[in-house]
């Protein structure tokens, strides 16, 4: 069973709001999922994200995959930071 962390939609036409969830990744967007590990509300400015960071830690121990979407959410959050690639090595420039 392939497990992600990923968005499902909830509130009306042109309000979104959307719960950062873990579910198989073969089940509907709106379908069920495991755990509820957050939420996300894009229209606040600044948008409000909130993560339970230690029940995302325990899924990402597990193994779970985590979209794109939820990875710069976490960015964001603090959650943590990945070094960025240079194109060019430092060494090439000599």
């Amino acid at each position: 069973m392939a497990v992600k962390m990923r968005l499902t939609r909830v509130g009306k036409r042109k309000r979104p709001f959307y719960r950062v969830v873990v579910c198989d990744s073969r089940v509907p967007r709106q379908g069920r999922y495991l755990d509820l590990v957050g939420t996300y509300d894009p229209l606040k400015e600044p948008s409000e994200v909130n993560l339970d960071h230690d029940r995302i830690r325990s899924w990402l121990s597990k193994g779970v995959q985590p979209t794109v979407t939820v990875k710069r959410l976490l960015r964001i959050t603090g959650f943590y930071s990945e070094p960025k690639q240079n194109s060019v090595n430092a060494e090439s420039e000599v």
